[in-house]
């Protein structure tokens, strides 16, 4: 991948060429210099390299859906927000498509497609990508199933390290290949690439049925209660990563933490001996030189989750529905009370 820098590094704006699809784009790049990460003098112009290097993994994990930028103007230090439309202004070849939000609303979201597009988010300043669980052809039904092993105080990365390969027979057991990735902070992301025939709630209902049944095998370990206080410390499976625009760092996208760590994808037999904070926007693109890609062929083999709503509707008929959704959703059928149980009323005796 060729890339080539015109103008100076010590002035307020270069042009980084970078290979697209019908040949080389030169895309600006403002305040070059502008440190991103300050323990480490990481700088947007840094980062707009690392994005060129890892681009061809990045865009295959990440690429051609909806996706969310979470934007630093000032560093990781300084204020956050989310763009999800794209900003007036934005070049031709960033594509968007028109999701649809629980709140019924309707509205075009940027959809990455190639490495300029890349190097275009880091323009406007982004560090960290979202995206959503289906494609840009069709927003509505996942093509991946998400869970996020969440280690709650008390517990750490190890804990979740040692809950994965349980989650992956569970899994295996539904007939879906798992796939693991370092979130890049304390927990890690077990993805399973999945047929897209259906939509968001059902997939979270198959997330459901495997977070219930891996608590049953690691009752100690293991958690769904939605609420902080009942978790106790063991590690959260948040299945509510699973519904319509949720979203988690993607393959690959650096964090806003001040070592600078990407999220990993590595393989099972890479797991035991992984250390987040090993994977970061400095050596990731070696890492990916001398090993190349742990999920190249992650959607080669799309399972179905017919299995898992079958668990679920076991579960149902067992007395076990819905759980919680998070505060800005709807009120959901079936869904209990968004009560904080230590705050619920109790009749009295």
């Amino acid at each position: 991948m060729r890339r080539g820098i015109v103008g100076a590094m010590a002035s307020e704006r270069i042009t980084l060429t970078v290979p697209g699809p019908d040949g080389d784009r030169d895309i600006s790049l403002s305040s070059p210099n502008r440190v991103l990460w300050p323990e480490l003098g990481i700088t947007k112009h840094e980062l707009a390299e690392y994005m060129i290097a890892v681009s061809e993994p990045l865009l295959r994990a990440n690429g051609n859906r909806p996706v969310s930028l979470e934007r630093f103007p000032d560093g990781i230090e300084g204020e956050r927000f989310y763009s999800k439309n794209p900003p007036k202004g934005a070049p031709a070849f960033i594509e968007t498509v028109t999701v649809s939000y629980n709140s019924g609303r309707r509205h075009p979201q940027i959809v990455l497609t190639e490495p300029g597009s890349l190097v275009w988010a880091v323009q406007m300043n982004t560090v960290v990508f979202h995206p959503w669980a289906s494609l840009a052809s069709d927003t509505d039904n996942p093509v991946e199933l998400r869970i996020d092993l969440d280690p709650q105080p008390g517990t750490d990365f190890s804990d979740a390290v040692a809950v994965a390969p349980v989650l992956r027979e569970v899994l295996a057991e539904a007939g879906l290949e798992a796939w693991v990735k370092t979130s890049g902070n304390r927990g890690l992301h077990v993805f399973c690439p999945i047929e897209p025939t259906h939509e968001f709630l059902d997939v979270r209902h198959a997330v459901i049925a495997a977070g219930r049944e891996l608590e049953r095998r690691l009752p100690e370990k293991v958690t769904m209660n939605w609420w902080k206080e009942e978790r106790g410390e063991r590690v959260f499976i948040d299945f509510n990563q699973a519904n319509r625009d949720r979203t988690m760092a993607g393959a690959y996208s650096p964090r806003a933490l001040p070592s600078a760590t990407v999220s990993m994808p590595v393989t099972w037999e890479e797991l035991d001996a992984a250390d987040p904070a090993a994977f970061t926007v400095r050596n990731v693109p070696q890492l990916l030189a001398d090993r190349g890609d742990a999920w190249a062929d992650f959607s080669t083999r799309p399972g179905r989750i017919d299995t898992l709503l079958e668990w679920w509707a076991r579960d149902v008929e067992a007395g076990l529905g819905e759980l919680a959704f998070p505060p800005e959703f709807p009120k959901m059928p079936g869904e209990p009370p968004r009560v904080q149980p230590s705050r619920a009323r109790h009749p009295e005796a």
